[in-house]
Formats: C-alpha cells, sequence, structure tokens
C-alpha cells in the first residue's frame, strides 16, 4: 500500500536547529564515518576538478575547453539517469556505491600517473572527466537515497542538509589546499590525492550499517515522472535545484578565467571557489534542523542570482568575494531545501529514481550551463558569462513568487 506523500509546506520533524542540531547528527553512529568520508571525498573531488581546470587552461589557455571539459563530467548524468536512477532502487545502494568509489579510485590514480609521465594533453584528460562522469551519474541517486537509511525519520532533513554541506565544506576547502597542492607538487599530486580520497570513502562505507532497503525489482524512472505529473510540486522542487546549478556554474566552470581577468594567477581559482563555499557552509549550519517555505526559497534564489552579478561586474577580488559568500548562502540555502522535501515527498522505494531526477536537474543539465558559460565567456568575456549565467534564479525566484501571488488570491 503506498504512503500518502506529505505537503510540500508540512514542518520537518527535528529536535533542535543550527550547529548544535548538525553536530549532533553528524556524530550518530552510523551517519558519522558516511557524512566524514564523503567530505573528504568530496574534498578530493575538487583536487580533480581544479587540477584538470588548470592543467587544460594551461595547455590551451581557452575558456572555451574549460566548458568542454565540465560538459564531459556531467553529461554522463543526463544521458545515463534512466538507468542510475532505476539501479538505485533495484540493486542494494552500499554495494552500489562501493563499486562505483572503487572504479573512481582506479581512474584517478591512471590520470595521476599519466599526468607524471606527460601522457596527459587536452583530449587525455577531457576523457578521463567523460569516464569519471559515468561513475558519477550511477554514484549520485544512491548516494542521495542512502541517507534515508543511515538515520532515524525525525532526523532525516537535518541529515539530508548535512549531506548537500559536506559538497560545500569540500569547495570551502578543497579548491584551496589543491590550489596549494598544486603551486608546490605538481597537477599530478592533485589527481592522485582525489584517488585516495575515494579510498577513504570506501573505508567509511564499509564501516556504516544502513537500514534494510525495500528494492524495487522493476523500477522503472518513468515511474517517477509520472508521479511528477501527479505532484507538480516535485517539478517545481527541481526547478529551484536546476536553478541552483545554472547560477553556481561561473564560480564552478570558470574560476581560473575569472581569477586571471581580476589580474591574479589562475591558480587563485581555489580562493574564487573557496569563497562561495564558506558562504554555502555557512547556509547549512544555520538552517539545520529549520524548515524553509517557498517564500524563503524566492529569498535564497535571488540572493544567489545577485551576488553572482555583483561578483561577475565587480572592479577586483577584494571587492568581488564577499558577493561571492552571498551567492553561496543562497545557493546552499535554496537546494537544500529543494532536496530535502523532495526525498520527504516520495515513498523510500522511489527516492533512487526521484535522485535520478534531482541529479538530471542538478548535474545532468550543467553541460548546457558549462558549455554556454564557455561560449559566452569566450566570446563576450567570462563577466558577462557570469551576468547571463545568474538569470535562471532571478527567473526561478520571479515564477515562485508569482505562484505563491497566485494561490493566495
Amino acid at each position: 500500500m503506498s504512503v500518502e506523500p506529505p505537503r510540500v509546506d508540512q514542518a520537518l520533524p527535528t529536535r533542535g536547529t543550527g550547529p548544535s542540531e548538525a553536530l549532533r547528527v553528524a556524530t550518530q553512529r552510523n551517519f558519522g564515518p558516511y557524512f566524514l568520508g564523503n567530505a573528504l571525498s568530496a574534498s578530493g573531488t575538487w583536487f580533480q576538478n581544479l587540477a584538470a581546470a588548470l592543467l587544460v587552461f594551461r595547455l590551451t589557455h581557452s575558456p572555451f575547453l574549460l566548458g568542454v571539459l565540465n560538459f564531459s563530467q556531467f553529461i554522463p548524468v543526463l544521458l545515463l539517469a534512466p538507468w542510475a536512477g532505476a539501479a538505485a532502487d533495484r540493486y542494494d545502494r552500499k554495494q552500489l556505491l562501493l563499486v562505483t568509489q572503487t572504479t573512481a579510485v582506479g581512474l584517478s590514480a591512471a590520470l595521476g600517473v599519466l599526468a607524471f609521465a606527460d601522457l596527459a594533453p587536452a583530449s587525455v584528460v577531457i576523457v578521463f572527466a567523460l569516464a569519471l562522469g559515468v561513475v558519477s551519474a550511477f554514484s549520485a541517486p544512491a548516494q542521495q537515497a542512502l541517507v534515508s537509511a543511515l538515520v532515524v525519520p525525525e532526523d532525516l532533513g537535518s541529515a539530508i542538509a548535512l549531506n548537500s554541506m559536506t559538497f560545500n565544506l569540500a569547495r570551502a576547502a578543497g579548491p584551496a589546499l589543491a590550489a596549494a597542492t598544486v603551486a608546490a607538487f605538481g597537477i599530478p599530486v592533485a589527481f592522485l590525492v582525489n584517488a585516495a580520497s575515494y579510498l577513504i570513502f570506501v573505508g567509511a562505507l564499509l564501516v556504516v550499517h544502513p537500514r534494510p532497503q525495500r528494492r524495487q525489482p522493476h523500477a522503472r524512472l518513468r515511474e517517477s515522472i509520472v508521479l511528477l505529473r501527479r505532484q507538480p510540486r516535485l517539478a517545481w522542487l527541481l526547478l529551484v535545484v536546476l536553478a541552483a546549478g545554472f547560477g553556481s556554474d561561473p564560480v564552478n566552470t570558470e574560476a581560473p578565467a575569472f581569477a586571471t581577468a581580476f589580474g591574479h594567477h589562475d591558480t587563485f581559482a581555489g580562493l574564487i571557489i573557496g569563497a562561495f563555499g564558506v558562504g554555502a557552509v555557512g547556509a547549512a549550519l544555520l538552517t539545520a534542523g529549520r524548515e524553509g517555505s517557498p517564500r524563503r526559497t524566492v529569498l535564497t534564489l535571488s540572493l544567489l542570482a545577485a551576488g553572482i552579478t555583483a561578483f561577475s561586474v565587480s572592479p577586483n577580488l577584494a571587492i568581488a568575494c564577499p558577493f561571492l559568500l552571498v551567492a553561496g548562502f543562497g545557493y546552499l540555502a535554496s537546494n537544500t531545501r529543494a532536496t530535502t522535501q523532495l526525498q520527504l515527498q516520495v515513498d523510500e522505494s522511489q527516492r533512487g529514481r526521484i535522485m535520478a531526477l534531482w541529479s538530471i536537474a542538478f548535474l545532468g543539465l550543467r553541460p548546457v550551463a558549462s558549455l554556454s558559460d564557455g561560449a559566452l565567456a569566450g566570446a563576450f568575456g567570462v563577466r558577462v558569462a557570469g551576468v547571463v549565467l545568474a538569470l535562471p534564479a532571478l527567473v526561478a525566484a520571479l515564477l515562485i513568487a508569482r505562484r505563491l501571488r497566485a494561490q493566495s488570491g
């Protein structure tokens, strides 16, 4: 018998709010190792992303190829979502993650060895980004859906917020550490650090014990698409995730180009990405255990759009960085509420497939954003690209505000 999902505006049952709630959930026996391993793995991914971007940029000096690099990383998420989401509901999610993360260890280590041997031109780096994108396509739905099996139901909202925070903890610390590593030891070492971080996550997965999963042997993504038609509010939540992904893309894709546009060395890309991540971490800590609302989402999406726009047009990096803090806060607050509600609105047996749709919105459509970003930066400059890519977040905020007015009228 199916369970009627809660309303979008239903309050999340939690035991506290703010940093104390975040600390309590993060130190739980099952969730703690997963949280730590995921955070370290995500930090390693930033070593990979920054090292790959720097290598491609140094070899080609092409903002467009930076876009191609990101396109290669995320296009598998879009193309493989029907199979990845079904796999997360059909197979054991922990075992699926063990396979994907072990594969990622091998890929990252191989790229590091090739880079040490000077056998990693831009084309090779892009091919490896594509291969790691395939791994990410199959791991992302399972990674998100597994969280619900690691905590009790009343802690799910805070756990999802913390799980979202891992990427942004990594964004805050990873790029700066990666830039320092590249400067001190070279790009190949950064690739090997990423391989080690995947290995740590494998170890974390081995020590956690999720609750038994109710599998769906004949799971198909189309069933979740039908669910979107029956529950349009889920589509609105995916719109928020999509807009947040587009709004953050200038920081993710064009950070080396922004660094040079502000008159600094390309390794300052780590500072740019890190400043955005600090704002995002602040949002995760402040929103843990707190119930959001559609009106608050309008505000946070607007903060994201305004922050990225102001950053893009700032005259220097010292003035620009505070705007990145604002943008990062708006990004994470918007994305976390939407991600939490998406998981709460569906039955546990459908979470893998609904998170596959989340993967499409957040990661799978990033190739479009990345290519647009790269093309705009190449044609009109990276600052123009930043302003244009901030517009979807503003448009989404306006659409939600209009819908709220229509409902209240």
